[in-house]
């Protein structure tokens, strides 16, 4: 499953975010007993507080939009970890691109179940 990303200081969805989520859906639909966790994150160039608060209105509406299409609330949990998880090295006071840091505003998922899938 790849991972959605969000612009800066955002937790609402693109239109590609969708495009993916639409996918992940479909996976859902076809094994009806997997079960994902979405984690989000952000960059760093805000506040530890404002980035967990971020992050958490990023896994909620990443979740939303999933149970939206029908999907069983027992089967997607998530959860915020602000900037504490970073994917390369755009941590507070170094100086990254616009396009570095946007790697780290990000939504993953993870198969819980994996087994599920091979059956």
């Amino acid at each position: 499953m790849k991972p959605i990303y969000f612009d800066r200081n955002s937790s609402y969805l693109t239109f590609d975010a969708k495009e993916e989520l639409n996918r992940e859906i479909q996976i859902m639909q076809k094994y009806p007993g997997l079960i994902i966790e979405c984690t989000s994150h952000t960059d760093s160039r805000e506040s530890n507080k404002y980035n967990d608060w971020l992050t958490d209105r990023r896994a909620k509406r990443s979740i939303e939009y999933i149970l939206s299409k029908g999907i069983n609330p027992k089967r997607i949990s998530g959860m915020g970890y602000g900037e504490s998880q970073l994917v390369n090295n755009c941590a507070e006071n170094v100086k990254c691109s616009d396009e570095e840091h946007q790697l780290n505003r990000r939504t993953e998922f993870e198969i819980i179940n994996s087994d599920i899938i091979q059956q």
